[in-house]
């Protein structure tokens, strides 16, 4: 009976799936979906936009996974103007792929069911207080996100519907085996080299600069010099659970909501029963007859197990002498459950129940009554949401309030400060790779450098950042971009062309060594005769982290050797340049690979195959990138 139900949960296709339909919810889920909403559109996708909002939601989601993943070093990465703008591309192709898959599933007439919307709803731990849907926290959520309910619903069919289309063509890519032998095979060759590096720093005391070398290359590089905008923002930030209540919650309070609601605190009562089926698909009466006369075999003491073991047609159960381990109610087909359930003592059988399976025979093995949590238990998680739901009323009056005094009084933030209980927070002199939390926030960023708050000094609007967290801010004082001056770049002018000189100094030193591989001297020889040392790696992978990347990479882009070494010369990402010669290539010709590396490589090329589909739907999609994010820096 559960046999084919759980072939399917354990399939590899079933994992790639899943796999898929996680990451597209870790990516642009509803958790960080908080922006808010611009005219300017960051892309347009056949004629479609993807708004600043849309591009706000998902970069904060991405920003609190990266978060989530580095701890405390991300906030060194966010600290990069670089860093930050290549996580903005990357979200916004993101977004870019998703439209592509939302367009097609239309095309191909994909769509979820109003009933898979609601359920999903109904489970998602957001909405839900002390483990049960509850209907007042998913309006105030999804109010808060900046959604109406049927917005927020048509948002999550969109995702859902998506996830149909993944499901369907990744879930059907397969691998030969000949395919997988060979990419494991090639993932675990090894190559043997020998080496030497020619060091860029030994040419850099016989480099010298003049000073009009330093004026052209400042006068054909004078974006390089450019002073980012910077302004002087004034805020006021109203966070929910920062504030302080009035009366705290009492023991009273807390009492009455669990006495109120003891069923969601209520553990079920759970059975652990054995069955033995007979499928009745052919002759329902020879299957009747058949678990009639299991039954008296039964009740004159016949063994349970070795009965199923050997009579049930469910093999997956009759291996473990008919064992369906622990169950609760509504989780089997609705005849069987409730004669497993009016089993009242340990060891009893049940007479023989018809289900759309055929007929079983049921013996209850173990019991668990349902208990209830005691109130000791869930006191400490009644007070705590009951202290959220009362400052989440609170903050929904004062944030009102907020606005309104922004909006009335826009040439100060004194007053709505005061009003709400806050102090208003000024920065310094800042670029918008400086803002601080919380004002480096995509949206926010975006109101802050706007010709409205920078021309006419007023106060922005409310500004989501989080759940029950927002931001009104306004520009204090505003320094345009300019170039900076020479003489405050001098120096660092000067160190780029020391090292651009002496890396052209390495490489034409390499380029001759090069020249005396090539006809022939041996590495070692090469080496002695320039004062250099040869360093060797006999079995070099493609994960080996103790010789440079960008050689290793050129590594195993080389040839195969024959009767000698195939050399070549290596320029590295630091300005050094190496001389290479790779003297054998070892590839296991059988390997020995567990299923799991298995399994691993068979996703790997899943999402290969599925990402080239998606890139071959952008090249022929009409993809207009704007620039307002590449730009953002």
């Amino acid at each position: 009976m559960l046999e084919k139900i759980r072939e399917g949960s354990q399939g590899l296709a079933a994992k790639v799936i899943l796999g898929l339909i996680i990451l597209s919810f870790a990516l642009a889920g509803i958790g960080g979906y908080l922006g808010q909403s611009a005219d300017q559109s960051v892309a347009e996708v056949n004629g479609v936009k993807i708004t600043q909002r849309e591009f706000a939601r998902a970069f904060d989601n991405e920003r609190a996974r990266q978060e989530q993943q580095f701890g405390e070093y991300f906030a060194q990465l966010a600290n990069d103007p670089t860093f930050m703008a290549q996580l903005r591309q990357s979200v916004t192709n993101r977004l870019i792929q998703q439209k592509l898959q939302s367009q097609l599933a239309a095309e191909m007439g994909l769509r979820t069911s109003d009933e898979e919307i609601r359920k999903t709803i109904l489970e998602l731990p957001a909405f839900q207080f002390g483990g049960q849907f509850s209907n007042d926290r998913y309006l105030q959520v999804i109010r808060q996100m900046g959604f109406q309910a049927d917005d927020f619903r048509e948002y999550l069919r969109d995702e859902m519907t998506r996830s149909q289309l993944v499901g369907a063509l990744a879930g059907t890519d397969f691998t030969l085996s000949n395919e997988l032998n060979q990419a494991v095979a090639l993932q675990q060759q090894e190559r043997a080299i020998d080496y030497l590096v020619v060091d860029n720093e030994q040419f850099k005391e016989g480099v010298s600069v003049s000073d009009e070398e330093i004026q052209n290359y400042y006068d054909l590089n004078q974006a390089q010099f450019l002073a980012p905008e910077q302004v002087k923002v004034a805020y006021v930030e109203l966070d929910a659970a920062q504030l302080e209540l009035a009366e705290p919650v009492t023991v009273e309070q807390v009492t009455k909501y669990y006495e109120q609601n003891k069923s969601m605190y209520a553990e079920p009562e759970k059975r652990r029963v054995a069955h033995i089926l007979v499928e009745n698909s052919e002759d329902d009466a020879a299957a009747l007859e058949k678990a009639q006369d299991l039954l008296v075999q039964l009740q004159e003491g016949a063994d349970f197990a070795e009965l199923a073991e050997t009579q049930s047609d469910d093999i997956v159960s009759a291996e473990m002498g008919g064992d369906l381990d622990w169950i609760e109610r509504d989780m089997l087909d609705p005849d069987f459950e409730q004669a497993a359930f009016a089993l009242s003592e340990v060891g009893q059988l049940s007479e023989v129940v018809q289900s759309e399976f055929g007929y079983h025979i049921i013996k209850l093995t173990d019991l668990q009554p349902g208990t209830v949590k005691a109130f000791a238990d869930v006191e400490a998680q009644i007070r705590g949401e009951l202290e959220k739901v009362a400052k989440a009323d609170i903050y929904y009056e004062k944030q009102t309030e907020l606005a309104e005094l922004a909006f009335e009084i826009s040439d100060t933030l004194s007053d709505a400060a005061a009003a709400v209980g806050v102090e208003v927070k000024t920065t310094e002199l800042m670029s918008r790779a400086q803002l601080p939390e919380p004002l480096n926030q995509p949206n926010v960023q975006a109101a802050i450098f706007s010709p409205e708050l920078i021309e006419d000094r007023v106060n922005s609007e409310v500004l989501e950042l989080g759940n029950e967290h927002v931001v009104v801010v306004r520009v204090v004082e505003h320094k345009p971009a300019a170039t900076k001056e020479l003489e405050s770049v001098r120096e660092q002018i000067t160190t780029t062309l020391i090292a651009e000189k002496a890396s052209a100094a390495a490489k034409e030193k390499a380029q001759s060594l090069f020249t005396e591989l090539e006809q022939g001297t041996a590495i070692a020889q090469v080496a002695e005769q320039a004062a250099l040392s040869v360093q060797s790696e006999d079995a070099l992978t493609r994960r080996s982290f103790n010789v440079p990347p960008a050689l290793v990479q050129h590594v195993f882009k080389m040839a195969h050797p024959s009767d000698t070494p195939e050399v070549d010369l290596v320029e590295l990402n630091n300005g050094n340049v190496a001389l290479v010669a790779l003297k054998s290539v070892n590839t296991p010709s059988a390997t020995d690979t567990n299923e799991q590396v298995k399994q691993s490589l068979t996703m790997q090329l899943a999402n290969k195959n599925y990402q080239t589909f998606v890139e071959s739907l952008e090249a022929q999609a009409e993809v207009v990138r704007k620039t307002a994010v590449a730009d953002n820096e």
